[in-house]
């Protein structure tokens, strides 16, 4: 899954576009590291972050 459906299935943004303003503007981090790719594809355990609210990944989460 990509980063900017995950945001979207987890209900954090309700539009690709806010998705994608959320990314760029560097509001999430992917394991502890910004991520600016709105397409980074999510791996099994990835740590997504956005504020104080952490969610990790799952392959069943597809």
């Amino acid at each position: 899954m990509k980063l900017d459906q995950f945001l979207k299935w987890k209900g954090i943004v309700e539009t690709g576009g806010q998705a994608k303003n959320l990314i760029g503007e560097g509001l999430i981090t992917v394991n502890n590291q910004v991520e600016t790719r709105r397409g980074r594809k999510l791996f099994h355990g990835d740590l997504v972050c956005f504020g104080n609210i952490q969610y990790i990944f799952s392959v069943s989460d597809t």
